[in-house]
């Protein structure tokens, strides 16, 4: 009984014991912690391996070259944009002073015709004046609300003896010789003339003396 006691009871193995192998052999078993150590160490690399020599102060150098550029751009975009804005300034000022002037000839244009218009009623008034017809009565009043008017307008006369012949003021109708003129010079006035400003409504009707 006391050996069959001892038979029973397990023995456990020790954990460095041989353990048998399928061809009868033993091999040898290893703790995981050994499997660990047994793997290859690292390799360190060293930071600088990466980049080539100079790289950095390439890339510096680029850098700074590209900043120089976008900086010129920019300046030229500026440039640009200033100079279209003062083109832009002087061609709405060029436009201003082209609406004044076109109105205020446009004006001149109106006024002027409307005076035209009535030129043949100042001659009238004129010959009615130097027949005596104007010394008194009511037309003499009509006469001079009616010159008044006119006159508000800048309207003038032009066309007086002894006067200088110009053919952009005057109409010669006769030319008559003369010994005592030098240029020709208006003679008689047969129609007056009117202008309003530096526009001549129409040209006085003369008679010219012209040197011999």
């Amino acid at each position: 009984m006391a050996d069959k006691d001892q038979h029973d009871d397990p023995v456990e193995p020790r954990p460095d014991a041989a353990t048998p192998s399928e061809d009868g052999g033993t091999a040898d078993v290893t703790e995981p912690d050994e499997l660990i150590d047994a793997e290859a160490p690292d390799v360190e690399v060293p930071s600088d391996a990466a980049a080539p020599e100079g790289a950095a102060e390439a890339a510096e150098q680029l850098s700074a070259e590209d900043e120089a550029i976008l900086d010129q751009a920019e300046r030229d975009l500026v440039g640009e944009m200033r100079t279209d804005m003062l083109r832009a300034q002087a061609e709405l000022v060029n436009f201003r002073k082209r609406v004044e002037r076109d109105r205020e000839a446009n004006r001149e244009a109106v006024v002027a015709e409307v005076v035209r218009s009535l030129l043949p009623a100042l001659d009238d008034l004129s010959r009615a004046e130097q027949h005596g017809d104007l010394a008194e009565g009511p037309m003499t009043v009509i006469a001079q609300k009616i010159r008044g008017g006119l006159d508000k307008f800048g309207l003038r006369q032009i066309g007086a003896k002894g006067d200088v012949f110009d053919p952009n003021l005057h109409d010669a109708l006769v030319q008559l010789p003369s010994a005592d003129v030098t240029v020709n010079t208006v003679a008689d006035v047969i129609e007056p003339g009117y202008a309003i400003g530096d526009r001549t409504l129409r040209a006085a009707k003369v008679a010219v003396h012209t040197p011999q």
